[in-house]
């Protein structure tokens, strides 16, 4: 962990018709599709092969014949990536704590059960898998059109191979009616840019929009521990330029809270001793003095425990509430809990966490290097950026949203601030239901274009996606896309020429 800094600024200032071109670059490059984000390559083919003498976990191969690959693969993928070096990983099924599982085999994943791979975008990547206890089993990985061939009996096994042409987190899992149920599923982490390009100092600060848990549904209440560490750690902000954050488990936002009413939440919260500042928590979602945050001021080096019954459902911010309270807002202390309605909300194919924040520093919007918060312009409410999940291009180009045509998607959209209201809107749809500021047992509003949002505030939206194509997140007061707030939520599938279409209206339109 890295204590704060107070280093000099980093590269020279932007005057002032530089300042201009690079917000009119940033709102460009936010509204516009590019090329690498629109591809969608289709990968698979599987050719039963021997697993044995395989290269270490992660390690590429050694060069192989180009005509060992599939065709589909040398005539889908990005040209930049190489097919004589493909990045491996082979895994067994198997049965660990009564439940179907994969297991990983050799290098760092050895004997790891359903373990989560790392590799890098525009890599080649191989898939072994071998049938290791008999049943039928294959594997499926989500969002990437590939999957290998079923393997049935003991030792059969599927080598299928795809390129990792998106950026965030993907579920691999068994496609086998039951068996992903049962406990055969793992995630696939796909880390922007080449290994080279990705070898700096700085931290990946920014939460994966997909990374929250899965519906409660019907259980009666229980207690629920959370874990939470402050930290301060120097992240990377935009290109070339970085941070010092104040995070609660080195992401921004801190991670996804879901509980269901009438559980009794009891929250640890750990404050290394390497820190410099003392942290607290503050939920929302909590009936008490301060939220928990009397409780939880927390020096460096202890830890707090706080406990409170999650009386009312709704979709509720926490955040640090030790003074300055704005500097560690701003500085990425600030997450969502979720406390669901008994049952739960309606079902819906996927979910998405993202938050709003907003960074003051000395240096104007583009500058480079290290970045220093400026507390003047914070209580002056004068922000450089405003940022969706603690970054610029954190759901552009680290982690877009994906989905597919003919899926129900919920947002769960949240405001750390500190200061700014948002007014959340997709362009290119219409959410079929808004959970107002965040209230889950009122009846939602319904065909909704934007959603205020204030600071410290949250809403649920969901909508059904009937066309493929990008569609871009922003706060529709558009300015603040030139300070980098912008989102994609990249979908697969048919573009409706009946929804949408370049052209006049074709002949018939309009009848029934």
């Amino acid at each position: 962990m890295s204590k704060t800094q107070q280093g000099s600024p980093g590269g020279p200032p932007v005057g002032r018709f530089g300042r201009w071109a690079v917000g009119v670059l940033a709102l460009a490059a936010a509204l516009t599709i590019t090329p690498a984000l629109a591809q969608g390559h289709k990968h698979g083919g599987s050719a039963p092969q021997s697993a044995q003498a395989q290269p270490a976990q992660g390690q590429p191969a050694a060069a192989q014949p180009a005509q060992a690959q599939p065709a589909a693969d040398r005539q889908g993928a990005p040209a930049s990536s190489s097919y004589h070096a493909p990045t491996v990983f082979t895994f067994k099924t198997g049965i660990s704590g009564g439940r179907m599982v994969y297991l990983g085999v050799g290098g760092d994943i050895d004997g790891k059960v359903n373990p989560t791979i790392t590799v890098h975008e525009g890599e080649l990547v191989q898939i072994n898998l071998i049938n290791g206890e008999g049943a039928e089993h294959d594997m499926v990985i989500d969002q990437h059109a590939a999957r290998s061939s079923i393997v049935v009996g003991k030792n059969a096994s599927s080598t299928f191979s795809f390129t990792a042409s998106k950026v965030g987190e993907f579920a691999y899992f068994c496609s086998i009616a039951g068996h992903r149920q049962a406990g055969m599923e793992g995630m696939i982490h796909v880390i922007a840019g080449t290994r080279g390009a990705t070898a700096t100092g700085a931290a990946d600060i920014v939460r994966d929009p997909a990374d929250l848990p899965p519906p409660i549904g019907l259980r009666p209440p229980k207690v629920v521990r959370v874990d939470l560490e402050t930290t301060e750690l120097v992240g990377t902000l935009s290109n070339g330029a970085t941070y010092t954050y104040w995070t609660f488990n080195n992401k921004v936002p801190g991670p996804f809270v879901r509980v269901r009413v009438g559980d009794t939440v009891q929250v640890h919260l750990k404050n290394p001793a390497n820190s410099v500042m003392m942290h607290s928590v503050d939920f929302h979602a909590a009936t008490g003095p301060g939220g928990g945050a009397h409780m939880t001021q927390t020096e460096p080096g202890a830890e707090n425990v706080v406990t409170f019954r999650a009386l009312k459902p709704g979709i509720y911010v926490y955040h640090c509430a030790t003074p300055s309270v704005a500097h560690h807002i701003s500085s990425g202390m600030y997450g969502l809990i979720l406390v669901e309605p008994e049952g739960g909300l309606p079902r819906v194919d996927r979910e998405f966490y993202v938050m709003q924040g907003e960074l003051y520093t000395v240096d104007p919007f583009g500058g480079k290097g290290m970045q220093e918060m400026d507390f003047d312009k914070l209580i002056s409410e004068r922000p450089e950026y405003f940022i969706f999940n603690g970054a610029v291009g954190a759901l552009t180009k680290t982690h877009p949203l994906y989905a597919n045509a003919g899926e129900t998607v919920r947002i769960y959209f949240g405001v750390g601030g500190p200061n700014f209201t948002s007014s959340f809107h997709v362009i290119g749809e219409i959410f079929d239901n808004v959970y107002t500021f965040g209230s889950l047992t009122s009846p939602p509003l319904t065909n909704v274009q934007t959603v205020t949002v204030p600071a410290g505030g949250a809403v649920a939206v969901d909508f059904k996606i009937d066309r493929g194509g990008q569609y871009v997140l922003v706060d529709h007061a558009l300015s603040r896309a030139e300070r980098g707030l912008a989102g994609y939520l990249m979908v697969d599938g048919p573009e409706n020429d009946d929804i949408m279409h370049t052209g006049p209206a074709k002949a018939g339109a309009g009848q029934q």
